[in-house]
């Protein structure tokens, strides 16, 4: 009889990313019991399915999800180590330091940034969510100190390109929600409510230039996902394929 496998880490291959990311990344996982590589499509599912599909395939009794463009430190691996070993919860929310144009962030909602990633096989329901997927644990959720390393954005093209993948998706979403038409005044609306929540409730500007780039560049992506939604409402008034 093989050895019993004890922790699998699960990690997202999208035909996109950054490679040298993805070796550091495999290197502080080699850890693991088992590594599984999910190769994604986004026109053939979601990220929820990706994360089911991982799951299915884990033969370890604890799952950890690690993006590519993320790092698990010395620290954080001795904790899991002995997190799945103590056994208290059924799944563990792991705070992430995210670096944003070479610049560690501690606002605009970039800290603690807790994550659902470590999780006992036996109680996950399923991953659900089209955009900002969230895992459905069956028992109770605790949370870890040490934090994972998320290199998020290296530069602006890169935000750029993100955005429009993405707002094509979030806008989708809304416009299946059967969100009320989109006008001037729900455009000025959107604008105003992202720029108080990031650059004043969350105060971007206190992690300096770069916080205050990430933070406005927050209310452009979010007019450019109204935008898409606007789109796809004219297209629909027009009687065009959407």
């Amino acid at each position: 009889m093989g050895q019993k496998v004890t922790l699998s880490v699960i990690i997202l291959q999208g035909g996109n990313y950054d490679k040298e990311l993805f070796v550091n990344c495999l290197d502080s996982v080699s850890f693991a019991d088992e590594i599984i590589k999910v190769e994604t499509d986004n026109l053939k599912g979601s990220f929820s399915d990706f994360r089911n599909s991982g799951a299915k395939m884990a033969k370890g009794e604890w799952l950890l999800y690690v993006d590519t463009d993320e790092i698990v430190t010395s620290e954080l691996k001795k904790e899991v180590e002995k997190t799945i070993q103590n056994n208290d919860f059924c799944a563990y929310a792991i705070p992430r330091r995210n670096i944003v144009l070479g610049r560690e962030m501690k606002h605009c909602g970039l800290w603690p940034d807790y994550v659902l990633r470590l999780i006992k096989k036996d109680c996950l329901v399923s991953w659900e969510g089209k955009l900002h997927e969230q895992p459905k644990i069956n028992g109770k959720t605790g949370y870890l100190k040490e934090p994972l390393i998320h290199k998020k954005h290296d530069d602006i093209a890169g935000m750029v390109e993100k955005t429009n993948k993405w707002s094509e998706v979030e806008g989708r979403l809304m416009f299946e929600a059967h969100h009320p038409p989109m006008n001037f005044f729900r455009f000025v609306s959107a604008g105003l409510r992202e720029f108080w929540q990031r650059m004043i409730l969350q105060t971007a500007f206190l992690d300096g230039t770069e916080g205050t780039i990430y933070g406005l560049y927050q209310v452009y992506s979010r007019l450019i996902s109204y935008s898409k939604l606007w789109e796809m409402q004219i297209q629909k008034n027009e009687g065009g394929n959407i």
